[in-house]
């Protein structure tokens, strides 16, 4: 519903509305808590001799009397498959009150045919007719469950009544703060509002495209509420509730894993949560039962306080689709090392939305791919072979480039390339010597993978694609060649590098050659070609694949090469041999490729300056596989010397 239809619909009882509106929060508030105190009971009843959870901080935060409802928990007993509480009708009366206090806004700005006004009548009969003094496992469930496809429950109405509330507090607001719909709120809490805004705002840009985060402000007697939706999920709502200088915050999710997550982001903005951290339980709702926690923050004065909630707001976005996020880091660290990379990364103010929307998981399976039978198998763990430690760092790298890479409004491919030569700079290896080679080894990889890349898609038909393709190669070459001079000036101090840099010079051939190839597709794209056929780009595309295929062998050659000695044993030595061989058979490959293609392209082009094109490219191509078969015959060299054999 539209604000205008809003107020068409409201009529004399407009003025009443944000009263109503107040009332619903409260209410839910009261609401949520009793169902938990109702799981607590039915988990007590069902193993009595576990501790019983402290709800004081929620039953007082909800403004509920702390006495009889604490009791109902600790007296509940099971009788066969009946569920036996104290006071049930006073508890089941304050289910109908509020229900109805929540519903009242929504029903009074909906027709009355709607679907809200037969649900609520439903539900409130429902209740109306429950026995005295016990209630059904099957009532306990109805009450509690939140999983749609088990049908409605009391517990689905609160949340879906909620989420109607949100957008009519949106709709009837007098004002707006720095993004917060707000209404009857007194002078001072508009600093406390933007206060809270300000954290939003500074972090909300890491949620990129995904809904969420929408905050609704109000004053109820002497607290100020403030409410944000999260994100799309009907249980995850976060309330905060400031009276004086102490802030309230309660927090709704259907993960205990992620509710710990929040709790710790907040731990270092003073938060003291409550003794229960999560209703989840297994014996309801399949283990799948919304939960809430609680936490208090003491302010000593009114710049703490501010402090406080700006903390607060700044935290909110990194946790949607958090849950997301960790299970697909989960395929290559260990689950509690998924959780500590996704909270170094909340730390730094890097969120994890950029890499899921950038191909998350896919990125890496890439990159570790990419990275060749050399460093990685079928089935190795990301940990596994790199270690604990660097892959967190590797992990925490790859959410910051995406952040920034799609930030600046960048494309996922170039995110993609990046993940690959960050894995190929991260795998460990024995010496300097061998990880400065590695590094200027993936440049060359990514300078390969780009070119193949973008014949494979059509690059030299698109000035576009084919100028942003010349400008990463050229950055990219440009990085290899300051690799080389870090080798030399090595080198110049210390002999044990003299052959590291004649090594990294070969290979450095490699990456001029692939940053000429790059240019000339971008020449393709600024002229009209005549007779580039498909035959034509099948040819060019091929010999690109075959030049990838040798830089992969290459980079799995020195991924051996490192690891080589005296006390090598012979397998090391015999895939050393075979990789090295292998970027032998490419080149070959690649000379007849090169005269297949001359022979396709003299047959269908007949315009010089696209011939001349298509040669050159081609030429380079075969360039770099010779200038690659140099750099692996160097690197023989100097595997066998590290390896005691001589020549």
């Amino acid at each position: 519903m539209q604000k205008t239809q809003a107020v068409a619909s409201l009529g004399q009882h407009r003025l009443m509305l944000p009263a109503w509106v107040k009332a619903a929060l409260s209410a839910n508030d009261r609401l949520k808590v009793c169902l938990t105190v109702l799981q607590a009971a039915a988990a007590h009843a069902a193993h009595p001799n576990r501790d019983v959870p402290d709800l004081g901080h929620e039953i007082s935060a909800a403004g509920l009397n702390a006495g009889w409802l604490h009791d109902m928990t600790t007296a509940a007993r099971r009788v066969e498959d009946d569920l036996l509480m104290p006071d049930l009708p006073r508890f089941v009366k304050c289910l109908e009150e509020d229900l109805d206090t929540m519903a009242r806004p929504v029903l009074e700005t909906t027709p009355s045919g709607a679907a809200p006004h037969a649900r609520v009548r439903s539900w409130l009969d429902w209740l109306d007719a429950l026995p005295a003094d016990r209630l059904s496992a099957a009532d306990v469930k109805s009450m509690t469950h939140g999983q749609r496809g088990d049908g409605d429950s009391l517990h689905l109405l609160v949340m879906d009544l909620h989420k109607q509330i949100n957008r009519l507090s949106g709709e009837l607001a007098s004002e707006v703060i720095d993004g917060a719909n707000a209404w009857e709120l007194q002078p001072q809490d508009r600093v406390l509002v933007a206060a809270f805004m300000r954290g939003l705002n500074r972090t909300a840009v890491l949620k990129f495209d995904h809904p969420g985060l929408d905050t609704a402000a109000t004053r109820d007697g002497d607290r100020l509420l403030l409410q944000n939706d999260i994100g799309t999920n009907d249980a995850h709502v976060l309330v905060v509730q400031v009276s004086g200088l102490v802030v309230t915050l309660t927090y709704s999710d259907l993960h205990r894993i992620r509710l710990d997550f929040f709790q710790s982001m907040l731990l270092p903005f003073g938060a003291k949560w409550s003794g229960l951290e999560s209703r989840t339980n297994a014996d309801l709702n399949q283990g799948e039962a919304y939960s809430v926690s609680t936490a208090r923050f003491d302010c000593v004065d009114e710049a703490a306080l501010q402090a406080t909630l700006e903390g607060i707001g700044s935290r909110i976005v990194f946790l949607i689709d958090w849950n997301r996020a960790r299970k697909r880091l989960q395929a290559f660290v260990s689950k509690s090392d998924a959780v500590a990379v996704l909270a170094e990364a909340a730390r730094l103010d890097i969120g994890h939305r950029a890499w899921l929307q950038a191909g998350g998981e896919r990125l890496i399976h890439a990159a570790m791919q990419a990275a060749g039978e050399g460093a990685f198998r079928i089935g190795d763990r990301l940990d596994e072979v790199i270690g604990a430690a660097d892959a967190h760092a590797f992990l925490v790298s790859v959410l910051r480039l995406a952040c920034d890479a799609l930030g600046r409004g960048q494309p996922a491919a170039l995110v993609a390339d990046e993940t690959r030569m960050l894995l190929a700079h991260h795998v460990r290896q024995r010496t300097s010597e061998f990880e400065l080679l590695a590094e200027h080894a993936a440049y060359c990889q990514a300078l390969a993978q780009a070119v193949s890349d973008g014949l494979a898609h059509g690059a030299e038909r698109s000035g576009k694609a084919a100028s942003k393709l010349a400008a990463r190669a050229k950055l990219w070459e440009r990085k290899a060649d300051h690799l080389v001079m870090q080798a030399r000036d090595k080198a110049e101090r210390q002999p044990r590098w003299r052959p590291v840099a004649r090594l990294i010079e070969k290979s450095d051939d490699v990456a001029d050659a692939l940053e000429e190839a790059a240019f000339l597709i971008s020449l393709a794209a600024e002229h009209p070609l005549q007779g580039w056929n498909d035959d034509v780009r099948q040819s060019l595309g091929q010999l690109a694949a075959m030049v990838l295929q040798a830089t992969q062998d290459h980079v799995k050659a020195l991924a051996i090469a490192r690891t080589l000695g005296s006390d090598s044993e012979a397998a090391d030595n015999d895939a050393f041999l075979v990789a090295t061989w292998q970027v032998l058979q490419a080149e070959r490959q690649c000379d007849a490729l090169l005269r297949t293609a001359r022979r396709t392209m003299l047959a269908v082009v007949r315009d010089a300056p696209s011939l001349m094109l298509a040669n050159d490219l081609a030429g380079t191509l075969e360039l770099a596989s010779d200038r690659l078969l140099a750099a692996a015959y160097t690197l023989r060299d100097v595997a066998f010397d590290q390896a005691g054999v001589r020549g």
